[in-house]
Parts: structure tokens; C-alpha cells; sequence
């Protein structure tokens, strides 16, 4: 028996985890055979599990494999409410044909163990008949949906979130995501099982996908999955998202023509042709191909409305100088102890604040990772927590935020090849938006000190480019001058993006270039545009002036005093 930390029994234990074997469960499923049965047979205990022993045996492949590891990934650190209760299953003759009317018959009704009973309704504030949506993970109850006739809806506080019928998806290789549980019934009802729903719905502009993170491994097997999600905006943006998240080469897109979703095909066409309709699903665009009819939405948008606005970081002074498109990188510069990794910070939590956006950084500069944190808490707290604010409410909200929206990449040795690598797990996994490398100089290839400069900038700043469009990513990198100089007065001068390293190819290469410099006599920062790719984003050498808070960390605008260097009278 092969067993070691990969695989176990020549599975990979990743295989295993998306089966959700339950600890404390004397029989269930096997993660051996169960996902190669016929469909009707995909979830028939046929095992026994001794988890004393920590093995299970299988009555149909007469196999016994070993049970201790076998959980899915995931926030593992996180803990969850079960729901704690019994679903009844609907037996009101009123709800029963409600759902007749939709199309959904009693036998699609039981198959996905939809219940029904009273429950208090915070947006009406009582109790309501409701119909309930209960989320399984193998055998257990995990969530709840409750929805009220006047399409109310709320999910079971404090549960984990996942995939609607995520176990229906198990041994197939193809998976159709739709955007609510009735469209999960009704493609049941046409026969098709291996659908999946999102469990809150799509919005237009905070699509984290908070729940994919625990869901991911179903994905490792699949090779097509189908996006049918609603054609309004905010299902579009899913749409989007779901691509990013899961990449464009596994991806298709289904559109429900004339009709919002597949409960409403369902009704318009009937089962049969809903069955049928899977076959419309046209592939992602191809990665570095498009066609004209791949962009005409854009190309219409920017007729009507002209460029789109850049996203900004909510620093008045600076918005007014400097905003951004995601799919590019900045560089960012400055002499030592400058304030270049302290503004980036504020960059990231305003984008954050702003527009949702999480955050992955590649910092050894930054070491130790819990300084580093208790930077970020100050920034989102606006403030300096003490000692006695430890426990209370805005101490785990706000740290609670940190957790969910900041991650820290820790390496032996920081290259860019794994660096970007982890990136591209961390956009699957939590959808982060941006990635700081800080400084490139310490995450880069070892060849980096034999190869001719300028060729290895411009193939290292080629890879962060591909990087950013592939998963629509905007990368911040913290570069460092190599070359400095003093004026006259002894003072050294402001560097610009050719003081470092191969500093032609950087400038040629980056979106947007930021100098961070610090005026130590008057105790503040100033940000200067040293470079703007599309001049609708910023305006090139314009700056923004700063005060710097130290208790919060945080850049506050301030408008610097002119000084008139005319002499006075009586010095002429």
C-alpha cells in the first residue's frame, strides 16, 4: 500500500478529498470506485469505514484503503456552523404545484431534498413559510437557503458556503455552473445532473467567490465547465470572474436566448429542448486571439462612453493624478526608507476599500509577516489598536478583514517563476486582484546576475505582463534605484525610473511608473507620476503631497506651502 504525503493507494490524495468521506460515518462512499459507477450508483454506500482502525473496505471493488487523511482542503482554519436541524420535505399541496408551475415535478423535488417550514425572515422581520435549499457535502448538511413568497432570501448563519449540489459533479469531466438553485432544478428535470449554483446570486461589482476556495478540488478532474449564468450585468460579471478564477482554457459559455435563465427555458421550451441546449455552449475566446466579435462589446461601450474610468485608490489628491485598468503592472520607486512599501500599502487597502479587491504580496522586506500585518491592521483600523482592544468587536472585525483580503507569500528563496505561480493559485483559490513583489530585486531567477540586464528586465517584466492579462491581475513592483546622485547642495536628487537596473527597459515596459519620495525637513511625501501609458489615467509629472500619520501609517493629503525665494528689500 502506497501511502505517502501525494498520493495514497496511486490516487492522488487530492482525488480523495473531493469525495468528502465524513469522520464518525460507519459507511458511505468510495473514493475508489464510486466516481467511476454508473450515475445512479455515484453516491450508494457501498463502503464501510473502521475509523478507529483508519481504514474503509468497499463491498463492490472489494478494495481497502486508508482513512485519516482523507478531508477536503480548503479554510481549514475556519470553523463553521452546522445547521442543526431535520429538513422536511415539502408535502404542501400549495408549494408543490407553485414548483408544478415552474416546471419542476415531486420526483426533482425529493431527488434534490427540497424542504420547507417556517423561519424568521430578517427582511420582513417574522417568521415566514419558506422553501429551503439544503446544501449537502457528502452526507451532511452544511447550509441552508431559505426563500419567502416574496423572494426573500438568507443562507444558515455562521455556515460554510459552497456550490449548490456540489457532490452531484463528481465523476464527470464536465460541470455547468448556473446562478441559483431553481436553474440547478431545472436542468435536473431535463435529465442533466452534473449542475452546480452559486449560493449568493451575482452582483455587479463584489463577486469574491469566497465559497470556491473550499470547492476547488472538484475542479482538478474537470475538462469543460459550462458557465449558464443570467444575461443582465451582474450575471455577466459572474461570468467573468468564474473564467478568471477558473481559466479560459477549461471554460464555455451558455447564453438562454430570449429567455433570463434556465428555469425560465424550462417553462418557455421544455425539458427536451433545455437537454438540447447544452450543445450551444461556445468556448472561452482563445487566450491572445480575438476576433471582432470577441470585443464588440467593448468597442460598442467605448463608443457610447469613451474610455472607461481608471480604478483609484480614494487619496483625493492622488485620484486627481493617477488611477488604473487591472491586466497591467506599476513600478514604483525611490530612495531608501522613502515610503515606497508604506504607500503601496495604502494603495492596496484603498483598492480594497474601494472596489473589494484582495491583495497577495511577495515582500521579504517586509519580514517579519506579522510586522507587516500589524501594518495593515493599522491602515484598515485608521489607527494604532492597543493592548485593550485586543478581543473586542472592531479588533476581530477588523483583523477578521486582514485574514480575508491580505495574503502573504512565504519562501526559502523568492524566484519569479514561483512567485507567480503561487499568484496564479491564489487568483483560482481566492480571487485576489493584486500582487505586490517587494522589491523585484530579491524575487528573481539566479541567472539574473549572469545574463546580459537588459535582456533579462524586459523577459522578467514580459512574464509579470503575461501574467496580469491572463488573470486580469494588476501587479504592483517595488523596484529600488541602483544609481543615485547629489546636486550642488549636497542633497540627492530624485531618482527616476532609468536609475534602476536595466532602467530603459523599464520604463518602455511598465504601464505606469510612481516616484515615492520623502522630504525629511518637512516631514512629508510626495507621489510623482514618472509615467502614464494612457494619458485618460494620469498625467505625467504631476504630483500628490502627503503628511504622514504614524500612529494609523496612513498618507494624509496636505497641500505644501509655496515658498517665495525672492530676496527682501534690504538684502538687495
Amino acid at each position: 500500500m502506497h501511502v505517502n504525503d501525494v498520493e495514497i493507494n496511486g490516487f492522488l490524495i487530492d482525488e480523495f478529498n473531493q469525495h468528502g468521506l465524513e469522520v464518525g460515518k460507519t459507511q458511505g462512499i468510495c473514493p475508489l470506485c464510486s466516481h467511476d459507477r454508473k450515475p445512479e450508483h455515484r453516491k450508494a454506500k457501498c463502503a464501510s469505514y473502521d475509523w478507529e482502525r483508519g481504514l474503509g473496505t468497499c463491498h463492490n471493488c472489494n478494495q481497502t484503503f486508508q482513512l485519516h487523511t482523507y478531508h477536503r482542503n480548503g479554510d481549514t482554519e475556519k470553523e463553521y456552523v452546522i445547521p442543526d436541524v431535520e429538513p422536511v420535505l415539502i408535502q404542501n399541496p400549495k408549494v408543490v404545484a407553485w414548483f408544478d408551475s415552474r416546471g419542476i415535478s415531486t420526483r426533482t423535488l425529493k431527488d434534490l431534498k427540497i424542504s420547507e417550514g417556517l423561519e424568521y425572515m430578517p427582511q420582513t422581520g417574522k417568521d415566514e413559510n419558506t422553501i429551503q435549499f439544503n446544501y449537502y457535502i457528502g452526507n451532511q448538511l452544511v447550509n441552508i437557503k431559505y426563500r419567502d413568497g416574496r423572494k426573500n432570501f438568507k443562507l444558515y448563519k455562521g455556515a460554510e458556503k459552497v456550490f449548490y449540489n456540489i457532490d452531484a459533479i463528481v465523476g464527470y469531466d464536465t460541470v455547468i455552473i448556473v446562478e441559483g438553485e431553481m436553474d440547478v432544478l431545472s436542468f435536473h428535470e431535463a435529465g442533466i445532473k452534473n449542475v452546480i449554483s452559486v449560493p449568493n446570486g451575482a452582483t455587479l461589482h463584489n463577486n469574491n467567490l469566497d465559497y470556491l476556495d473550499s470547492c476547488i478540488d472538484y475542479f482538478s478532474d474537470k475538462e469543460r465547465v459550462i458557465i449558464a449564468v443570467d444575461s443582465d450585468e451582474a450575471g455577466q460579471a459572474l461570468q467573468q470572474e468564474l473564467v478568471r478564477r477558473l481559466g479560459a482554457e477549461l471554460c464555455y459559455t451558455l447564453s438562454f436566448d430570449d429567455v433570463k435563465d434556465a428555469n425560465d427555458y424550462l417553462q418557455k421550451y421544455g425539458k427536451q429542448k433545455l437537454a438540447q441546449h447544452i450543445a450551444a455552449a461556445k468556448p472561452v475566446p482563445l487566450e491572445n486571439v480575438s476576433t471582432y466579435k470577441d470585443i464588440e462589446h467593448e468597442v460598442l461601450d467605448f463608443v457610447h462612453n469613451g474610455f472607461k474610468p481608471g480604478f483609484q485608490v480614494g487619496l483625493k489628491n492622488f485620484d486627481d493624478i493617477f488611477s488604473t485598468y487591472t491586466g497591467q503592472f506599476i513600478t514604483v520607486t525611490g530612495i531608501p526608507s522613502s515610503g515606497k512599501s508604506d504607500f503601496v500599502d495604502q494603495m492596496v487597502v484603498g483598492y480594497n476599500k474601494n472596489y473589494g479587491w484582495k491583495t497577495a504580496y511577495a515582500s521579504p522586506e517586509n519580514a517579519p509577516t506579522y510586522l507587516h500585518a500589524h501594518k495593515l491592521i493599522r491602515k484598515v483600523w485608521e489607527g494604532m489598536p492597543s493592548k485593550n482592544d485586543v478581543g473586542t468587536d472592531k479588533w476581530n472585525n477588523v483583523t477578521q478583514h486582514v485574514n480575508d483580503n491580505f495574503f502573504f507569500i512565504d519562501m526559502d528563496r523568492y524566484t519569479l517563476e514561483s512567485v507567480l505561480r503561487k499568484g496564479a493559485e491564489l487568483v483560482k483559490r481566492k480571487g485576489i486582484k493584486c500582487l505586490v513583489i517587494d522589491p523585484f530585486n530579491k524575487v528573481r531567477d539566479v541567472d539574473a546576475k549572469t545574463e546580459d540586464v537588459n535582456r533579462y528586465t524586459m523577459e522578467y517584466l514580459t512574464k509579470i505582463e503575461s501574467f496580469c492579462k491572463k488573470y486580469d491581475v494588476l501587479v504592483v513592483i517595488v523596484a529600488h534605484p541602483t544609481k543615485m546622485y547629489k546636486d550642488k547642495d549636497g542633497q540627492i536628487e530624485e531618482p527616476t525610473m532609468y536609475n534602476i537596473k536595466g532602467g530603459g527597459e523599464w520604463y518602455d515596459a511598465s504601464y505606469h511608473g510612481i516616484l515615492v519620495h520623502r522630504n525629511y525637513e518637512a516631514k512629508t511625501v510626495k507621489a510623482k507620476i514618472l509615467k502614464v501609458k494612457f494619458q485618460n489615467l494620469g498625467e505625467n509629472g504631476a504630483e500628490a503631497h502627503f503628511k504622514w500619520e504614524p500612529k494609523s501609517g496612513c498618507f494624509i493629503p496636505h497641500e505644501p506651502i509655496e515658498i517665495n525665494n525672492e530676496p527682501m528689500p534690504w538684502e538687495t
